[in-house]
């Protein structure tokens, strides 16, 4: 059930906790295996790529669109060789700006374990400006 406890190393949430932080996370993020296929998508309230539960476990190249197949494939060629740890795009959709990161996951030893697909939202973040230190609620 949601209240097993996970040993996260830095704390012991709860599975229902888990699930709560992913799905709050400003990120959409996916995650692929070693051997390509999904395994695991949060599911926050605005998800820019919407995915639905049947991709999990179906390859990763079974879920691109075949123009930019040949980019996914080069990088996990990169990630699984040791010679690229991380890819970085940033497009234009809907009238907002999305950064996309694709990130090597390794274990202790540097081995492939699989790739972490983070989607940001970053159009507010273009234009900046000054620092924000005082609270506006309304």
């Amino acid at each position: 059930g949601g209240e097993r406890v996970i040993d996260l190393l830095t704390g012991n949430p709860t599975v229902k906790q888990l699930i709560q932080i992913f799905n709050t996370l400003p990120v959409d993020i996916t995650f692929i295996d070693k051997n390509d296929k999904v395994v695991y998508f949060n599911t926050p309230e605005h998800r820019f790529f919407t995915r639905s539960k049947g991709v999990i476990g179906r390859t990763v190249q079974n879920c691109h669109p075949p123009k930019s197949m040949h980019i996914v494939e080069k990088i996990l060629k990169a990630f699984k060789d040791g010679s690229r740890n991380e890819a970085e795009f940033l497009l234009s959709i809907q009238g907002k700006r999305i950064k996309i990161m694709y990130k090597a996951i390794r274990d202790t030893n540097g081995a492939y374990e699989g790739t972490l697909e983070i989607s940001q939202d970053v159009t507010s973040m273009e234009n900046l400006g000054s620092d924000k230190r005082l609270l506006d609620w309304k």
